[in-house]
Parts: C-alpha cells; sequence; structure tokens
C-alpha cells in the first residue's frame, strides 16, 4: 500500500504493477473513469477531455497565445527554404509565404472563436456540425493526418540531432556503421537519432497544453537566436551574393499556376492550426486574447524566419554550388567545410535549439489534436494523454524518412494535406458563423440517440455537409493525384493548384446555399427559438453538459433573453 511519502513515479509505477495483478485490475485499468448521467447509467459518449474545459484550467492569457505563435511562427526556416527547392526564386518566396500566412491567419482567427466561447475541442465541434457518428469520420481524418505530420516532424527533429551529436563526437559518432539496407531511406546513425526524439516525447505525452506554458515559453526563447544567428553566418561568409533571381521550375500550364502551387503549399502548412483551433483556444482566459496575438504575430513571425531560411539558402546554394532546401542539410553542409571547434560548438547550440522547437511544435499542433480525437473515437479507454502516447508508438510505422524525401515530395504532402482539411473548416466556419449564429447547444453533443433533435441529424450523419465537404475535396483532388506522379490533364493540375482556396470556397458556398433550401433539424430548431447571436453561450445548460434540457424550455429561455 502506498504511503504519503511515495513519489508521484513511484505511485505510478505502483498503480502500472496493480493493473497486471488480475483480469479485473487490468479492466480497471484501461478504463476511464465513466461518467454518469442523472440516471445513473454510464454515458459513452464522453469523458474528461471531451467536457468543457472548466475555469480552473482556463490558464491560457492573450500573452501566452502571443508566445506559442511567436515561438511556432519564428522556426519556420524549412518552409521558405522549400520553395527554393521547388524552383521559386528568393523574393517570389517571400511574396508566396506572406500571401500564404495573411490568408492563413484569417482563416485561423475565425476558427478559433468556438473554442474560446465554449470552451470545447475539435471533436465537439465535429458533433455538432458533423452529427454524432458523422463527426467520427472527420475526426478520424484528421486523426490520421495528424499522425502522419507527427511522424514527419519526429523524424525532421531526429536529423537535427544528429547534427548536434556529430558537432559534438565528430568521427567517432558520423562513422557509427550502418546496419540498414538501403533501399529503407535511412541509416543507423539516424535511426539512433530518431529513437531518442521518440524518447523526447514521450516524456511530454502526459501533459495538456495549459500544463505547458513554460516550455512554450523557453521553446521561444531558445530557437531565435538560433534562426538569426544561422542566418548571420550564411550571409557573411557568402556576401550575400543570392545568385540568379528567377526560378528554375515552372508548370506546364505557366508561372501563374506554379505561383498559385506553391500559395497552395504555404496554406496547408497551416491546415494542422486552421483545424486545432478550438483544441488550442478552449484554454483560453478571453475571448479575444486567444484571437488577435495569431494575427498579427503568425503573418510576421513565418514571413521573417521563412525569409531568412529563403535568402540563407539562395546564398548557400549558389557560393558552394548545391541545392540544400533544409535546415539539417544546410548544419552537415557548413560542418563539411569549417570543421573547427568554434563552428562545431556554435552548430552544436544551433542544432539543439531547433530539436527543441521541433519537440515542441510536434507536441502542440500534431500530438495534442491526435490526443483530442482518440478521446471521441474511444472515450472509454483514451484520454489526451493516453491518445498522445499512442500516437508516438504508431511513429515507428508510418517510416516519415521517405515522406520528406524531396522538397518536391514535401510540398506535394503539405498541398494534399490542406485540400482534405479546407473543406472541414469551411463547413464548420458556414455553420458557426452564418447558419447557426454562434449557438451550440452543449449537453447535447453527449447524446447519440434520437433523442438528440440538434445533432443526431440523419441517423447521426448531417447529409448536407457531406454533400458540401466531397465536393470541396473532389474538384482539385485529381490534380493532387497528378502531384504524386499519376497521369491527369493539364487542366486538372491547374485546378489542383488552387487546392486550399478551391476547396474552402466550394464547401463554404455549397453548403450555405444547400442548407438554405434544405435545412437541418437543428437550424429549423434555432430559427424558431428566433436566437441572437451567441445566445447559447450563456445558457444553463453549458454549465452541466450531462443533463441535456428539453428543447420545448431552451425555447423559452431564447425567447426571454431576446
Amino acid at each position: 500500500m502506498l504511503n504519503q511519502y511515495s513519489s508521484p513515479v513511484n505511485a505510478k509505477w505502483q498503480h502500472l504493477k496493480r493493473a497486471f495483478s488480475s483480469r479485473q485490475a487490468f479492466s480497471d485499468f484501461i478504463h476511464v473513469e465513466p461518467t454518469l448521467d442523472n440516471d445513473g447509467k454510464v454515458n459513452f459518449w464522453i469523458n474528461e477531455d471531451l467536457k468543457p474545459t472548466p475555469p480552473e484550467k482556463q490558464t491560457w492569457s492573450w500573452f501566452n497565445y502571443l508566445v506559442f505563435y511567436f515561438g511556432v511562427g519564428f522556426g519556420n526556416w524549412t518552409l521558405g527554404s522549400t520553395m527554393i527547392g521547388i524552383g521559386l526564386s528568393w523574393w517570389q518566396s517571400i511574396v508566396v509565404i506572406f500571401v500564404s500566412q495573411v490568408i492563413a491567419s484569417v482563416a485561423i482567427y475565425f476558427a478559433s472563436r468556438v473554442g474560446a466561447v465554449y470552451h470545447i475541442g475539435y471533436p465537439c465541434v465535429a458533433r455538432s456540425v458533423f452529427g454524432m457518428y458523422g463527426s467520427y469520420y472527420y475526426v478520424g481524418a484528421r486523426a490520421i493526418l495528424a499522425q502522419i505530420w507527427y511522424g514527419v516532424q519526429m523524424y525532421s527533429s531526429a536529423r537535427l540531432l544528429d547534427c548536434m551529436l556529430r558537432a559534438i563526437f565528430g568521427t567517432s559518432y558520423y562513422n557509427i556503421p550502418n546496419y540498414v539496407p538501403a533501399s529503407q531511406g535511412i541509416n543507423s546513425r539516424i535511426l539512433l537519432c530518431f529513437f531518442l526524439m521518440w524518447l523526447a516525447h514521450l516524456t511530454l505525452c502526459s501533459l495538456r497544453p495549459y500544463q505547458l506554458n513554460k516550455f512554450f515559453w523557453a521553446k521561444t526563447i531558445i530557437i531565435t537566436p538560433a534562426v538569426v544567428g544561422l542566418f548571420i553566418f550564411c550571409m557573411v561568409h557568402t556576401k550575400g551574393n543570392l545568385g540568379s533571381m528567377y526560378g528554375t521550375t515552372t508548370t506546364k500550364g505557366g508561372f501563374g499556376w506554379f505561383f498559385m502551387y506553391a500559395i497552395n503549399a504555404g496554406m496547408g502548412n497551416n491546415a494542422t492550426y486552421i483545424t486545432n483551433q478550438p483544441d488550442m483556444t478552449r484554454w483560453s482566459k478571453t475571448l479575444w486574447g486567444c484571437r488577435w496575438p495569431q494575427v498579427i504575430i503568425n503573418p510576421l513571425t513565418v514571413t521573417v524566419s521563412a525569409t531568412f531560411g529563403i535568402l540563407a539558402t539562395a546564398a548557400i546554394n549558389n557560393a558552394w554550388g548545391l541545392e540544400l532546401w533544409n535546415q539539417w542539410d544546410l548544419l552537415g553542409a557548413i560542418m563539411d567545410r569549417y570543421w573547427s571547434p568554434g563552428p562545431r560548438f556554435a552548430i552544436a547550440l544551433c542544432s539543439f535549439a531547433w530539436t527543441f522547437y521541433f519537440l515542441g511544435v510536434n507536441i502542440s499542433s500534431n500530438a495534442l489534436p491526435f490526443g483530442s480525437d482518440s478521446t471521441m473515437l474511444l472515450p472509454q479507454f483514451l484520454t489526451i494523454p493516453r491518445g498522445q502516447w499512442l500516437a508516438t508508438f504508431v511513429c515507428w510505422g508510418l517510416v516519415p524518412w521517405k515522406i520528406e524525401a524531396s522538397a518536391t515530395i514535401f510540398v506535394s504532402f503539405l498541398s494534399g494535406y490542406g485540400i482534405f482539411m479546407a473543406s472541414v473548416s469551411a463547413v464548420m466556419m458556414c455553420e458557426y458563423y452564418i447558419i447557426t449564429k454562434g449557438n451550440l447547444f452543449i449537453s447535447h453533443l453527449y447524446t447519440g440517440t434520437k433523442e438528440n433533435k440538434h445533432y443526431y441529424y440523419n441517423k447521426g450523419w448531417n447529409i448536407q455537409a457531406l454533400i458540401a465537404y466531397v465536393c470541396g475535396v473532389a474538384v482539385p483532388f485529381p490534380g493532387f493525384c497528378g502531384t504524386l506522379g499519376a497521369n491527369v490533364s493539364q487542366a486538372a493540375t491547374d485546378i489542383g493548384h488552387l487546392g486550399w482556396l478551391l476547396s474552402f470556397t466550394i464547401s463554404f458556398i455549397l453548403y450555405y446555399i444547400i442548407c438554405t433550401f434544405w435545412p437541418t433539424e437543428n437550424q429549423k430548431i434555432i430559427k424558431e427559438m428566433g436566437l441572437g447571436w451567441e445566445q447559447m453561450a450563456n445558457a444553463p445548460e453549458t454549465v452541466d453538459a450531462l443533463t441535456p434540457e428539453p428543447v420545448e424550455e431552451i425555447a423559452v429561455l431564447g425567447a426571454e433573453k431576446v
């Protein structure tokens, strides 16, 4: 039996040992604490992380969000370098990055409100829009994409860790014998680094965002001098000679379509944050504190950081005759030419900073969304921390090093990510801002029966939303397949270059038109109640998420507030 002096680590270890003492103990261990309805029955549609965030956990202020977005944005060196890698000139790349980030910031601003108002995550927002059963597809789709991106970012951090270890230990580390076949696309040295970063990610999997404030502060403080320092080194040692101001690659459809392709890739880089906003803003103390900081900070920091990457990459490639597009190859190239204690020490610090940065970004933008999604997919077994642990173990099966095989494949991946997420964001924003006027019935998000008149829709599916989503994805999808190697027409390729913007626009407009002539049952109820803007945000039912109130009573409440 544990005593009051047992350490938290020892307590967890004893709890784990007890889980294997019997079949019942193991069953109790893997199940999360059940939530009971007022009639005493277990509600399988809810757990701790699906409930609205309680006030004591709404700890993020405007400054926390400012620091968070600064840290995320200022490490976007690879995004700018990728644009150089696919053939844009340095000044064209800067324009593309800025335009794409302004568009993304506007989308993030609007996507963030529902989480800040109702303090619920993306899975619950998806239930309100796509239906109690239909939401499983949209949540599952994001979970899959977040899992893939989680592996990619973990591999990126492993490559940077490899640079750090090479700078510290020199040839004794760099010449580690390789036992992995060349066909696997990785060697023993990088695989070791991937394993070490996998362990590092595990240390943060038990934490939720409100517990990571200081960690995100540290990430911001560490990454800033690393980005600036590497930029200064590249410009000084190349005398700022950027080479030709023209790109080397265009599409058959002309430079205009290629330009849109690059903007679409930039949007894909933010597709996670646009969709993930409720998962981040649900922890906010205030409504505006989580929205305006990113509008101001994100375009500036991403553009400045990416510009540093663009200029440094262009200068180094021109001076050394290389075709680099990511920072770990750049750091490796520097060590090849400046193998002395001073540069190695600087590169070790720089590599550590970026490794730490990728660790933080990966937890916030990929592990957290997957953990949040898993709480809805398996609420009886998974919480956000458990979901993050699951995502970390699954990373091994993704072979993420093959996704980052080249700049072209990497950008194609970003573009595809944007296509699938844009339609989801479009339907959710149209539903919230225009059709339902920001009114959610929180208690009904946890009832999966026909008695749920708001979100059961058509056997649990919002057919109107499904039609708008499919159409938004279908139009640019052939062009996306073309970027991955499929034989498609030039017209399909050009349309695919409009990616995120086209998908979002089609789904948003089509969903509005469909619901105008064929409204859902929930939309009819809201219209009959005569609710004003976000009137349900102050309704008593938002306090108790387990006791759905009769529609008639809520209607009276709405009439009184009007």
